[in-house]
């Protein structure tokens, strides 16, 4: 029988990790939906007492793999790392390659196309032939994450000379060299340094070559060769605490764990499955694209083995940077029908694989190398979204109205040769590369107002602005909720946000903008309203284009003015007290009360109740 903790005895892994291991919690439940052959094949052990344990180390494991995501946040160099955390880490057995637990801190697209590139990895460099001391690492947008702006790196965990496990984790950098982080790429050869699966370190020794090849290629190279450290030394721990917990439960390997993980997860997601109604159901969404509108088009059907969601009649992979390698595109699809099928079973293999993503090659959901991918999360990060509108079908009610999706990151530079030409360059100005993670409204869900500022499906931190102006000579003048960008409805959109930024001393900058949502906004659902749409410029008076670099002059303000969510319900049945509390709030203007709600009410939030019956009659 596996042994329990000792009394009183604390482990590193146990204390910082204590939350992640209580979010883990309905891992233990899971323990009902595991087939009765599974339960019964005790080899020895008591059904019972074999069912606890395995529970028990199950949730430890989680909260492993989540101390291993917190050091790589805690060490990283970049903002997107230490202050987005838009990062992942999970830990992998050595037969297949198959995820068995990821950190809760993360962000789907990294998670989700992470549990297959390790796959990969595996197939280049045998486990049987791997070292204690090795650690392997790609940015391959088509066998790790999706462009090359994202670093995976895969350890393995020695114990008794045995390989009984692999740490695997990505984060984005900030900078990868080529012509930026933009979607104006035409192959990904324009986009950066292209590094297939190699070894970062040889039994303990770092591969210096490969490190002198990334200073020598990026604009950055002091934050993107810290945070390359960083991904090992998250690893390294990842490896140290399972090999603790080994010790501790007095496990020889992660087999009879990991079996149990991938069944009772399958399981009990194939039961969820199995309580909705069988069917195909298709939704289409359009969005902004380049240089033209895309069309995604999904067909979801639900069946008693699983889902299928096939993209066919989704638009061709697109001549710019905003195509999308299938891993990503799979990942994102995955996780919005996790949301509302089973968002409280555990991600992994298990639970993945009952959901099957069709999207034909050569479609911008399965773009083929070498085209452009910097900026595939712009496109990416709709599939939620295209998702919900067919699951809204089988569930009505049960999915929120679309929001802002893609996020809005403030990509800014400067310096020779990055800002137009005939703007001169000081030449005692300051040189900067930053992304600035920021996000629009979220859409309205079915009994709740829609979360602002929000970066979903991300799940993304907005970044501090006093971190930007730190680190760059960048100023935020204002940073402030948009007021009437959340879409009316019974439950109001989330609001997006405004920002004006300048650079302090005077010198042009460039943005490299991949934002979506200005030509076709967020969609309302039952009866609510669209979002509002975005807009990005300066305070001279040009707009921009939602895509690709552009320079703003010396001196001048750039404004950039997020999506709101879109609305749940008809907005005339909103509580007439929540719009005062919105319009009180600066969230809702009086003009758009009275337009949109049928509410009569000033920008303190006193209301003019004999107006408002007048408004809102039949």
């Amino acid at each position: 029988m596996a042994r329990g903790p000792r009394r009183g005895r604390k482990t590193a892994a146990s204390r910082p990790v204590r939350t992640a291991a209580k979010r883990a919690g309905p891992a233990v439940r899971l323990a009902r939906a595991r087939p009765a052959a599974a339960r019964a094949a005790g080899r020895g052990r008591a059904p019972r007492a074999s069912a606890i344990g395995l529970q028990i180390m199950w949730n430890r494991l989680i909260a492993v793999v989540e101390e291993q995501s917190q050091v790589l946040i805690r060490t990283g160099f970049s903002t997107s790392t230490r202050e987005a955390g838009d990062v992942s880490a999970g830990v992998f057995e050595t037969r297949h390659g198959k995820m068995l637990a990821q950190a809760v801190t993360g962000t789907p697209g990294h998670i989700n196309s992470m549990a297959e590139a390790v796959k990969h990895f595996i197939r280049r460099f045998p486990v049987a032939g791997m070292r204690p001391g090795d650690v392997f690492i790609t940015n391959d947008p088509w066998l790790g994450t999706g462009h090359l702006h994202d670093f995976t790196v895969v350890t393995p965990t020695f114990r008794k000379g045995k390989v009984v496990a692999l740490f695997a984790c990505t984060s984005h950098v900030v900078d990868i060299g080529g012509i930026g982080f933009t979607a104006d790429g035409r192959q990904v050869y324009h986009e950066g340094l292209y590094v297939p699966i190699m070894p970062l370190a040889r039994e303990g020794r770092i591969n210096e070559w490969f490190l002198d090849i990334v200073r020598a290629n990026v604009r950055e190279p002091v934050q993107v060769v810290g945070d390359i450290y960083s991904l090992a030394a998250c690893n390294d721990i990842g490896c140290q605490r399972l090999v603790e917990m080994m010790d501790e439960f007095g496990l020889e390997s992660l087999d009879e764990l990991g079996r149990h993980i991938i069944e009772t997860s399958r399981a009990a997601k194939l039961e969820a499955i199995r309580r909705l109604p069988f069917g195909t159901y298709r939704n289409a969404m359009r969005v902004d694209g380049y240089d033209e509108p895309v069309d995604l088009v999904a067909a979801l059907t639900i069946a008693a083995d699983g889902i299928t969601v096939d993209f066919t009649g989704t638009s061709p992979q697109s001549p710019w940077a905003i195509n999308v390698p299938y891993c990503y595109a799979d990942a994102y699809t995955s996780f919005g029908v996790n949301c509302v099928i089973a968002p409280m079973i555990p991600n992994n293999a298990g639970s993945l694989e009952v959901v099957k993503v069709v999207a034909p090659p050569g479609s911008i959901l399965n773009a083929q190398p070498p085209c452009a991918v910097a900026a595939r999360g712009t496109t990416g990060q709709m599939l939620p979204d295209v998702v919900f509108g067919c699951l809204q079908q089988a569930m009505p009610g049960g999915v929120p109205a679309e929001g802002t999706s893609g996020l809005w990151n403030l990509t800014l530079c400067s310096g020779p040769g990055r800002t137009d030409p005939k703007y001169p360059y000081p030449a005692d100005a300051t040189t900067f590369d930053v992304t600035s993670f920021h996000s629009g409204g979220a859409g309205a869900r079915p009994t709740l107002d829609g979360l602002s500022a929000t970066a979903f499906p991300s799940g993304v931190r907005n970044v501090p602005v006093e971190i930007t102006e730190t680190i760059t000579p960048l100023v935020v003048w204002q940073k402030e909720f948009r007021p009437d960008s959340g879409g009316p409805g019974r439950f109001r959109g989330g609001t997006g946000q405004i920002m004006h930024v300048a650079n302090r001393e005077g010198a042009p900058f460039a943005i490299s903008p991949r934002f979506d949502r200005i030509r076709h906004p967020p969609r309302g659902r039952a009866g609510g309203l669209d979002g509002g749409a975005g807009r990005v410029r300066i305070a001279s008076g040009p707009e921009f284009r939602p895509k690709g670099f552009q320079t703003v002059p010396p001196g001048d303000l750039l404004i950039i003015e997020m999506p709101g969510g879109a609305g749940y319900g008809d907005p005339k049945t909103r509580e007439v007290k929540r719009v005062a509390a919105d319009a009180r709030n600066g969230l809702v203007s009086p003009v758009a009360a009275r337009r949109h709600y049928g509410v009569a009410v000033d920008r303190d939030g006193k209301v003019n109740e004999e107006a408002t019956r007048r408004l809102r009659a039949p």
